[in-house]
Formats: C-alpha cells, structure tokens, sequence
C-alpha cells in the first residue's frame, strides 16, 4: 500500500509551489503529477486531424513524490502517513498527527 495515490488532496512542502494545494492526476513511479502546480509552457504545434489548436499552453510537470504530503483537513496543512491493522483485517492508512484513518481500503 502506497502512502499516496491518484486521487488524493494534497499540499507541496518543499520547492518553488510551496504551500499549494492540488489533486493528485498521475503516478509514474517516485513522481507525481498534481493539479494546477509546477506548471510550464508549452509550445504545442497544431494537428487539424486530432483537432488540437497550436499556441503557447500550461502544462503541469512531475514533482518528486517526497515534495508532497497529503492534506490533513481538521489540521489544515500537510501531515505524514502511517499505517494501521484494524480488528477485522484490513490495512488502513492513517494521519501520524491525531491518528484518523484517511481511508478504509
């Protein structure tokens, strides 16, 4: 079980989008792909077939999973994961900080 997965809210701890918050998109490997952070420009050139404009768009580029921790509501910032056996069995993650389970699963 993954500390983080697609889907998951988190916050960037480190580097130059500190502080913002997205939604996990992709995984490949130890990077990640979080929306609306760590966004570059493109220079995409048309393809009338695909019906893909050209121009100048933002894309967002893979972070490094360690810059990101996942987002913990009732503290309001970034907090680390653990892990947990409940009684019947199953392996949850938890939040390290108040110890609520983040997820059944």
């Amino acid at each position: 079980m993954n500390k983080i997965k697609v889907g998951d809210d988190v916050m960037v701890i480190a580097g130059k989008d500190k502080g913002k918050r997205g939604t996990i998109l992709k995984m490949d490997g130890d990077r990640v792909v979080v929306e609306n952070v760590n966004m570059a420009k493109k220079h995409q050139k048309p393809n009338p077939q695909k019906g893909v404009p050209g121009g100048i768009v933002d894309k967002e580029m893979p972070l490094h999973r360690s810059n990101v921790g996942l987002y913990n509501p009732a503290l309001g910032r970034a907090d680390r994961i653990g892990f947990k056996t409940l009684e019947d069995g199953n392996k949850v993650r938890i939040f390290k900080s108040d110890g609520e389970v983040v997820d059944v699963g």
